[in-house]
């Protein structure tokens, strides 16, 4: 074994708009993902779930101040800060954290903990910007706000425990967008943020767009987190998503991306979210998430 991943599950999913993505840690472990992680010769340390209590036992509706009105985020925080430890303690131990979600509000940890100790990029495969914030966001799901909370963006700016400081924008670069909200597209080009929709895709290739995004993601950073929310892909390829959006990425294009990821340097830190089995057909999007887990850690055919 040349590489070892500690596995570290988020189960909630207070951030999402639908219940039993908190179902997600299970159902990818269910799936065989120590396995398949093994088959692509990493080692694997599966260091359990951080507390989550069950959404039912908290009011989702808490008005924060100078923050509006978000749904559950006391709970975020709480797990935000565990997650972040978990993290920071598997890269000083020289594994690289692989985090099972939940919802995407997860991400929060993930880079708070990543980027503790380094300057850190970050590629975000998935069908949403994420970047709304408490002011901007229709519903007061923060799983649509998690790449705006990690970097400071609007109200945010003074939620210390959600920042990442040492994420720089430079370096955060989003794949297969197709399903944007009005203020996120003027976020977007405010701040010059690199993204690539599923049409540059298929204009482009995903080789190409993802080669590209790699290098802006790794320049003059200590390492990228990667963040795969299942519902980059095609509905059809991963029915068993909260938010699916048709058009998304097919399953050669998906596996084709995460083996670049592989083939730089892999990836930092690592997590894969919005699995949510009561939507799922035979646990197929756990399935699949694993073998991407797998590709993006070094399984290759031959």
């Amino acid at each position: 074994m040349t590489r070892s991943a500690r596995i570290i599950g988020a189960p909630t999913d207070y951030g999402a708009n639908r219940r039993g993505v908190d179902m997600g840690p299970s159902a990818i472990r269910y799936a065989g993902l120590a396995a398949k992680l093994e088959s692509a010769g990493v080692g694997t340390i599966d260091d359990g779930d951080v507390q989550a209590p069950r959404a039912e036992e908290r009011d989702p509706d808490v008005v924060q101040p100078k923050t509006g009105k978000t749904k559950f985020l006391k709970e975020i925080e709480d797990v935000s800060r565990q997650l972040a430890t978990r993290v920071s303690d598997a890269l000083n131990n020289g594994e690289t954290p692989l985090v099972l979600g939940g919802d995407h509000s997860v991400a929060i940890g993930s880079l708070v903990g990543s980027a503790a100790d380094a300057d850190i990029g970050t590629i975000w495969f998935d069908a949403h910007a994420d970047l709304n914030t408490p002011e901007t966001s229709p519903s007061g799901n923060v799983h649509g706000m998690p790449l705006a909370a990690a970097l400071g963006i609007g109200e945010f700016e003074e939620t210390v425990w959600a920042n990442a400081p040492r994420l720089s924008e430079e370096n955060v670069v989003l794949v297969g967008l197709r399903s944007v909200d009005k203020s996120e597209k003027q976020l977007l080009e405010e701040r010059g943020f690199t993204a690539y929709t599923m049409s540059d895709i298929d204009k482009r290739g995903i080789a190409a767009v993802t080669e590209e995004a790699l290098e802006i993601a790794h320049d003059g950073v200590d390492g990228v987190h990667i963040s795969l929310d299942l519902d980059w892909l095609d509905p059809k390829e991963a029915p068993g998503v909260g938010t699916p959006v048709r058009g998304g990425a097919t399953y050669r294009e998906a596996h084709a991306a995460m083996e670049l990821v592989a083939n730089h340097d892999g990836p930092r830190s690592f997590e894969l979210v919005e699995v949510n089995p009561t939507l799922d057909q035979h646990n197929e999007t756990a399935s699949l998430a694993t073998e991407l887990a797998a590709s993006a850690f070094g399984k290759t055919i031959l």
